[in-house]
């Protein structure tokens, strides 16, 4: 991984997406009630946060074989929408997917945008985990579709056991930062 853009990056997810606050904590979409927030649209919604993201995490995954990329809306679409052009740039096609969090009303009631024809190897994209839940539901969906899910790529891991969730299914998960990193970053700052 590129040292300064991975510096960058992190600098960036710091200063827009993340908040630490003992009182009153924040309540997660898991229920469970935590210090740290994390929200990182504020960053994957903007031209550097794209840019940075897309050369990251094609990092992680160039030369894996990959066919497409993709996760559970809304967190997941501008990491796969990223990583995808970031790979083109690299004479490497690999299609962007979102899986949709109910199957679409009409027409073919889908569950994933995206071309799969000639798709079997899939990454799935998550931008926070903290159980796992939004990430082991993309990867039933794609399951369901006859995907094989070879890896999963988050941006944080909270490290409260989601990584651990994902890993029970068979997938190796492999993030670009840690909670721990923050609580560095936030300590060296006080």
């Amino acid at each position: 991984m590129a040292h300064a853009e991975r510096d960058q990056l992190l600098e960036l997810l710091y200063t827009r997406s993340f908040i630490y606050r003992e009182d009153p904590p924040f309540t997660l979409v898991s229920g469970r009630e935590s210090f740290y927030y994390f929200d990182c649209k504020a960053t994957t919604l903007t031209p550097q946060g794209l840019y940075l993201v897309g050369r990251l995490m094609f990092e992680q995954i160039a030369g894996s074989g990959a066919e497409a990329i993709g996760g559970l809306t809304l967190g997941a679409d501008p990491i796969a929408l990223a990583t995808a052009l970031e790979a083109y740039r690299n004479d490497t096609n690999i299609t962007p997917l979102i899986v949709r969090k109910e199957p679409k009303k009409h027409g073919t009631q889908k569950w994933i945008e995206g071309n799969l024809e000639n798709v079997q190897n899939v990454i799935v994209v998550d931008d926070v985990i903290t159980t796992g839940g939004s990430t082991i539901t993309a990867v039933e969906r794609m399951r369901e579709s006859g995907l094989a899910v070879t890896k999963a790529l988050v941006i944080i891991d909270r490290e409260e056991g989601g990584r651990e969730s994902i890993e029970a299914l068979g997938i190796p998960v492999v993030s670009l930062f840690t909670r721990s990193d923050f609580d560095r970053l936030r300590l060296s700052r006080r």
